[in-house]
């Protein structure tokens, strides 16, 4: 759950996918600029916290990096449950992961409803020659469900601070959205107290001398 502590933003964002699209690549590149031509294979769920300033905001991002093996899928609601943000990635050259994704999409729409951010990458955009997973359907699906779509290269850095700066720009501004509609309910409610008591039914005739 997002919370504001301190004027700090804390948000929880998932990176989720099948194994080998590319996941903790993205997050080493953002996180610490690095990059490793061996395969990185993610055994369970390891976290790591990027603190940003936006407009003069102090935001924290939790950002959950979950294994993508079959056998570990079952334990997905348990690292991206009260997450505000998630990041599905799929690998241009295999479009088996793009139809995981899809899997996914669903998943937490069911479990998280529409209040969780969505973003897509197609990871591995430095392969472009070897694409199976075609631009434009790609595209159409993420304004389906409403996400946003970006191609990234772990590799040559591109596309992954973009990815990340626009998802934490739409998750403080869906968390004033919501923390603006509290204060707009509360309002009412406070407005239909203050007009629910009967006028007092005191005599206003003359009185007798």
């Amino acid at each position: 759950m997002a919370t504001s502590l301190s004027s700090t933003h804390n948000f929880k964002v998932v990176l989720l996918g099948e194994g080998c699209v590319g996941k903790t690549s993205i997050l080493l590149r953002y996180i610490e600029d690095k990059f490793n031509d061996k395969h990185l294979t993610t055994l369970q769920a390891t976290f790591l916290n990027k603190k940003l300033n936006i407009n003069g905001k102090r935001i924290n991002l939790s950002i959950w990096d979950t294994a993508g093996q079959e056998k570990f899928h079952a334990l997905g609601p348990i690292y991206y449950r009260n997450s505000n943000g998630a990041i599905l990635v799929y690998d241009i050259t295999d479009e088996d992961s793009f139809i995981k994704v899809k899997n996914w999409v669903k998943e937490l729409k069911k479990m998280l409803g529409s209040e969780i951010v969505l973003v897509i990458a197609g990871n591995k955009c430095d392969l472009e020659h070897e694409r199976s997973v075609e631009r434009i359907e790609a595209e159409r699906y993420a304004g389906m469900v409403g996400a946003k779509h970006y191609y990234t290269s772990a590799k040559l850095n591109q596309g992954v601070e973009e990815l990340f700066l626009d998802l934490t720009r739409e998750l403080v501004e869906r968390f004033e959205q919501n923390a603006q509609a509290d204060v707009t309910r509360t309002s009412r409610v406070l407005v239909v107290e203050d007009e629910a008591p009967a006028p007092s039914s005191c005599c206003s005739g003359s009185r007798s001398s």
